[in-house]
């Protein structure tokens, strides 16, 4: 028995371990950039103005704004009130981090989640087209179409179709003032489609990539020569033998591609005004809100490993002889 517990609890305290020392060292990175970058929250509130200031007036802005102290200090000082629960606060707006977050979490998780299934949609269909005639035209059309996704910026697709949309068809619902889905469902959702197509289009690339290798790959072992020996129909064979047996580098990588997404949309959140927790860190940077672009930085690096910490435990559906080490 206390063996077994050994064996249950050191994977767990190993992980929890992990998840520690990440978080602590993305939040130092984060700490000493922003620290690096020139201009601090009192040349981002008064721009030339701030040369004006006395020296009297500047030193009490600095430790208004809480950076008067060394830098060491100002570090444990934020790492303590976030071990309180303190994320801190923004004092453009006097509302907390925490609250700030909290409004634009969900609506950076709500596109991730809907530019996933794009993905998905896109990328495992096309990984499958292009892998059931390797080296044929189609497996040649399908990659080219693959990497001229990848190879166009998202800001520029983004830019473009809304552009189009807007002038041409004059269709452009970003631009009523958002909703949520709880305020105005049919809206959010249109909303939501413009930028869920583009992250989607994007991030279905490596989805089909990472699709078509893998049921390349399985089709190469002896089981699946053996059920074709049989005479499995190829139907059957390409989903339960095929297309299951590929299903864990495929999961890895949409677990990868949503945990990117967490970040990475910032650029759809600004062009179609989505306040998402992507935005909300550009923000932040605009206006040097220290604890706002620290702690958002954090909530995200912690969304990213609960993610990938899914993704491991998804395995286990997928394929029940995988083991969460």
């Amino acid at each position: 028995m206390a063996a077994l517990r050994t064996t249950l609890t050191h994977p767990v305290l190993r992980r929890a371990g992990e998840t520690v020392l990440t978080l602590l060292g993305v939040s130092l990175l984060t700490f000493v950039v922003l620290r690096v970058v020139p201009g601090d929250q009192i040349t981002a509130s008064y721009g030339i103005a701030a040369g004006e200031l006395s020296p009297e007036q500047v030193a009490s802005l600095r430790a208004y704004y809480g950076i008067d102290q060394p830098l060491p200090v100002q570090f444990l000082g934020w790492l303590g009130g976030v071990v309180t629960g303190n994320l801190g606060v923004s004092a453009s707006s006097g509302l907390s981090v925490t609250a700030l977050t909290a409004q634009a979490l969900p609506n950076t998780l709500e596109l991730a989640v809907l530019a996933i299934l794009v993905g998905l949609v896109l990328g495992v269909p096309g990984g499958m087209l292009a892998a059931s005639r390797p080296g044929r035209a189609r497996d040649g059309l399908t990659q080219a179409g693959s990497l001229l996704a990848l190879s166009v910026p998202s800001f520029l697709l983004a830019s473009t179709v809304a552009t189009l949309l807007a002038n041409v068809f004059g269709w452009y619902p970003n631009g009523e003032g958002y909703r949520t889905l709880l305020e105005d469902p049919l809206l959010n959702l249109q909303q939501m489609l413009l930028p869920a197509l583009v992250l989607g289009i994007s991030i279905a690339s490596p989805i089909l990539q990472t699709t078509r290798t893998a049921i390349l790959g399985v089709r190469a072992e002896d089981h699946i020569r053996t059920a074709e020996a049989k005479g499995v129909p190829p139907r059957r064979l390409q989903v339960r033998h095929v297309l299951r047996n590929a299903l864990i580098p495929v999961v890895t990588m949409t677990g990868l591609q949503f945990g990117f997404l967490l970040s990475g949309a910032l650029v759809a959140e600004q062009i179609f005004a989505i306040p998402g927790i992507g935005r909300q860190v550009l923000l932040g940077l605009d206006q040097k809100e220290y604890a706002v672009v620290q702690s958002t930085v954090l909530v995200i690096a912690a969304m990213f490993v609960l993610v990938n910490l899914l993704t491991d435990l998804a395995y286990r559906f997928v394929d029940p002889r995988v083991r969460v080490r």
